[in-house]
């Protein structure tokens, strides 16, 4: 008995000891018929649910978005924003629709300058939510269900209840202060003076009647009817901008994806007002490495990764905004191969750019007109440092959601909604039972800048779903929440993918670095110049890492962002699924 207890024990062991690469938390999930990828469990069983009862992916994608603005209330709801891309397997096309909205027409840089600046919550953050349009919009263009029935399961929960989760619980305490501002607030997600805690039921039935509402006529009630009125009333008394008239104005709309190639894989994109092209730009870049002879997660494969995605937000802060406003945004160009090249010239294999870096022409995207180095200034060797700050997932990653479905038909949806910060504004709308976002808190105050705040003007948004076709057949949907992390956390889940064969769940809880040398999105932008590392990285890693200039934060955090994904198999068809081990992220398939 003993023998073979230590026998048992030598067995364990040398399987609990197998590298990230070749083993997972969790499987990847396999399935066949459908299968739904979301931030927590009864956002993916509504989902599920639509599936099986004949919807399609466009119908089960919306059930799911539904439920997330319940259960997990910081991230999204009725008073957010949306993109979808959706890849329509009958007729081989993506299609993006931009479910956005933007600044109340009252808005002006002159205002929010006399107010100090643009506030971190209340209701001078609150930009006009264009999520509700972007949902309908998809449902009744592309989805086979009625929209009563995509709702059913949302209304459901608001009527009978659910229970707070030990992340949401964590999420409520960590905005207690910003929401004990707000009565309206702590009349739904308060007891006894306390924000909800784990195992509580939280029943929201002035949500089931706006949900009803629209279940029965569509958007029209909440932008143009009497929810309207409520949300524009509610603002108002509370010193906030939005009026009938900015609700009423609120369109979804298409436009087409922004797409690049990447070792024979086509990668989608959202278009501007999105950042979704910094992804795609740094595919470009990096596709002149040999990333794979550097070695996964190695310094100098993480260097080349860290310093792609630095250039590309240079661009990004240097040209994208609302096209509506910036017209000649050059994207042809920014998402050229030639302009890749002249930009892979300004990294230098052993030092990493100080700061932000300079932005790049792509009025003249050809190598010869872009010496190497141009603009830039090059660190210097930094200290290792050997302190492990905890990493609070809210800081960073929960502050959107993200969900991805794929159908029997191998439909594939992608979609990011987001309220901005964890719970908004903090507001939620008397009788209405939503949160509004905080929108607002993305512009810049500066009439120069690409991104400045305009009366109507759409921010430009950090929400960037992604999906990819292989061979000209539906490959990968996937996405994740966390502003500017969001093209960072993708980009190296993909390349976990393709680069090293990784399968999806592997894929998702490899370790991942996080820049922020580059203007950060919310007000005042601040540039922080910081790497940040998780502490499971090899100590040789983080030292060479140092030793090229980055200046690096250790953090104690797992898995690739809070990346969402599902992979269809190539040859089988069969559908692959997983979550990045972050919150109450689940997949679920049948």
């Amino acid at each position: 008995m003993k023998r073979a207890c230590i026998a048992a024990l030598v067995v364990l062991m040398a399987v609990v000891s197998l590298p990230a690469q070749t083993t997972s938390w969790r499987p990847t999930l396999v399935a066949q018929h459908g299968m739904v990828a979301a931030g927590h469990p009864l956002a993916a069983e509504a989902g599920m649910r639509i599936l099986k009862a004949g919807g399609n992916a466009i119908d089960a994608a919306m059930a799911t978005w539904a439920v997330q603005g319940e259960v997990e209330p910081g991230m999204t709801g009725l008073g957010a924003d949306m993109f979808v891309l959706y890849y329509n397997a009958k007729t081989r096309e993506v299609k993006f629709i931009n479910g956005t909205g933007f600044a109340p027409h009252a808005a002006t840089i002159d205002l929010y300058k006399s107010k100090g600046g643009i506030p971190a919550d209340g209701p001078l953050t609150i930009a006009v939510p264009g999520a509700v349009g972007g949902a309908v919009y998809a449902v009744q263009k592309y989805g086979t269900r009625p929209l009563a029935e995509v709702l059913a399961p949302a209304i459901e929960i608001a009527d009978q209840g659910f229970p707070i989760t030990e992340a949401l619980a964590r999420e409520l305490r960590g905005s207690r202060e910003k929401l004990a501002k707000f009565p309206s607030s702590t009349k739904i997600w308060f007891r006894d003076g306390k924000p909800l805690e784990m195992g509580d039921n939280l029943v929201n039935r002035d949500l089931a009647r706006t949900l009803r509402a629209i279940a029965a006529q569509g958007a029209d009630p909440f932008y143009r009817g009497d929810l309207a009125k409520t949300t524009a009333a509610f603002v108002k008394a509370n010193g906030g901008l939005i009026t009938e008239a900015d609700l009423a104005a609120v369109q979804a709309f298409e436009d087409p994806p922004v797409r690049t190639t990447y070792r024979g894989v086509d990668v989608y994109e959202c278009p501007p007002n999105s950042q979704g092209f910094v992804m795609l730009e740094a595919l470009n870049i990096l596709e002149g490495f040999d990333l794979k002879s550097m070695g996964h997660n190695s310094a100098p494969y993480l260097h080349a990764v860290t310093e792609a995605l630095k250039l590309s937000f240079a661009d990004r802060n240097a040209f994208v905004g609302d096209p509506k406003f910036v017209p000649n945004i050059p994207m042809k160009a920014l998402l050229s191969k030639e302009y890749a090249a002249a930009r892979r010239a300004q990294i230098d294999q052993n030092h990493a750019i100080a700061g932000e870096p300079a932005p790049g022409d792509p009025s003249r995207f050809t190598t010869s007109t872009a010496p190497a180095r141009a603009g830039n200034r090059y660190a210097t060797p930094q200290p290792s440092p050997s302190t492990v700050k905890p990493f609070d997932p809210d800081e960073i990653l929960n502050l959107t959601t993200y969900l991805a479905v794929v159908d029997k038909d191998h439909n594939m949806v992608s979609v990011t909604s987001s309220l901005l910060s964890g719970f908004g504004s903090g507001m939620v709308v008397e009788g209405n039972g939503f949160f509004l976002n905080d929108r607002m808190r993305y512009f810049y105050l500066d009439p120069a800048d690409v991104n400045s705040l305009q009366p109507g003007k759409r921010v430009r948004q950090t929400i960037n779903p992604a999906l990819a076709l292989k061979d000209g057949k539906p490959y990968i949907v996937f996405g994740t929440p966390g502003a500017d992390t969001q093209p960072q956390t993708q980009l190296q889940f993909f390349l976990n993918v393709v680069e090293f064969g990784m399968t999806v769940q592997q894929a998702l809880e490899q370790p991942s670095v996080i820049s922020n040398s580059f203007r950060d999105s919310y007000y005042p932008h601040n540039v922080l110049g910081k790497l940040l590392t998780p502490a499971m990285l090899p100590q040789n890693v983080r030292d060479g890492l140092a030793a090229k200039g980055h200046q690096l934060d250790i953090r104690d955090v797992r898995g690739v962002g809070s990346v969402k994904g599902i992979m269809i198999h190539p040859r089988t068809g069969a559908l692959m699924g997983g979550v990045s081990p972050t919150g109450d992220s689940y997949v679920m398939a049948w």
